[in-house]
């Protein structure tokens, strides 16, 4: 014998529409907005057996999420807390094993959180969590290097004065070069930017040859005197100099250069001894950072070559020469703000020991 289907459900004013909206959205819980269709199913007198069927339920569910609307009304359809004591996580157990290097024998670098979980036997999410929530990120890696220079805290202190306080009635100049630079020639014509569309290039390329970009970046003003050449032997790194000399006649100039060892050359050493208005300052071994004109080498590889196309290493120079003229154009002097004893707190080695959980 059948039995008789279940009265229309009675909904309470205004809850039809909040468990409408339950169905709808989708930042609801998948449990939640299933308990607000069966209500809303029973409210339409749709029969229990039905209401399971096309909910994908079983009828003691629906009967259950039906009795805890009526005793209880859209309360009724939240998760009640479980009986007995919280299970506990071992966060302190997650984050040592994170930082211990997985097994050989797994043949991975480092943990993904999925490995993890699985090789401690806990939730995916769990892991995740825990990650999050302590800023560990097995999942990214950074460089770094230290510099091992005997004299970084003089060489620090001198150079950051010389940019926080230059000397009056001289010029300070960062100089360097930027090598290899590649003439680099797309197989075809790229693609503009449209309105909804970024540019495209391809992904080949034709090489057709390298130059090296020397350049003196003026901290005072921003402008930069540079030229390209083929190489970056002693040879082209003097007639450089040379030229930066007759840029600046008269003045007092003070460079800041790296350890590279072509600035270290007999020939220029004895060249810059026949002229005592110009002094050198040198960045710390593996610092070169700390040279101002970097800062300038990073906004041309951005604007002017990176995404550049050259069908020649002269379309090349001649495009890098149009950029510096249009650069001294609109230049501005890059401000430096970190002290000497800032930097000297980073720049030595940090110790690896972190017991911090």
């Amino acid at each position: 014998m059948a039995h008789p289907p279940a009265p229309a459900l009675v909904l309470r004013d205004g809850d039809e529409a909040v468990l409408a909206g339950w169905v709808r959205s989708s930042s609801v819980r998948a449990g939640l907005a299933q308990r607000a269709r069966i209500v809303l199913l029973a409210a339409d007198g749709v029969a229990n057996v039905q209401i399971a069927a096309l909910v994908g339920v079983t009828v003691p569910t629906v009967t259950a999420w039906r009795n805890r609307y009526l005793g209880a009304g859209l309360a009724g359809l939240e998760d009640r807390e479980r009986p007995g004591r919280p299970r506990e996580i071992d966060r302190a157990r997650i984050i040592t094993a994170t930082l211990t290097p997985p097994p050989k024998k797994l043949g991975v670098t480092h943990w993904s959180a999925r490995l993890l979980a699985k090789h401690l036997g806990i939730d995916f999410s769990t892991v995740a969590r825990t990650w999050r929530e302590h800023g560990v990120k097995p999942f990214k890696e950074e460089t770094f290097k230290f510099s091992t220079d005997p004299e970084l805290e003089a060489k620090v202190i001198d150079v950051v004065g010389l940019y926080m306080a230059p000397p009056e009635n001289a010029v300070v100049l960062c100089i360097d070069e930027k090598s290899q630079i590649q003439a680099l020639d797309r197989t075809q014509p790229g693609l503009p930017l449209q309105i909804g569309s970024a540019a495209k290039r391809t992904h080949d390329y034709i090489r057709h040859g390298t130059t090296t970009l020397f350049a003196a970046l003026d901290i005072a003003t921003g402008k930069l005197t540079g030229q390209c050449k083929p190489a970056h032997t002693r040879k082209e790194f003097l007639s450089f100099l040379k030229h930066v000399a007759r840029s600046y006649p008269a003045q007092e100039l003070h460079l800041v250069m790296d350890n590279y060892g072509t600035h270290k050359t007999a020939e220029i050493k004895a060249w810059l001894a026949e002229h005592p208005r110009i002094h050198v300052h040198f960045t710390p071994t593996s610092a070169s950072w700390l040279n101002m004109v970097e800062i300038w080498f990073g906004i041309a590889e951005r604007q002017a070559i990176h995404r550049g196309t050259f069908s020649s290493v002269t379309d090349l120079t001649r495009k890098i020469r149009a950029f510096i003229n249009g650069w001294n154009d609109r230049s501005h002097p890059f401000t430096w703000t970190k002290s000497p004893e800032e930097i000297l707190a980073k720049a030595k080695p940090k110790t690896t020991s972190n017991t911090r959980h």
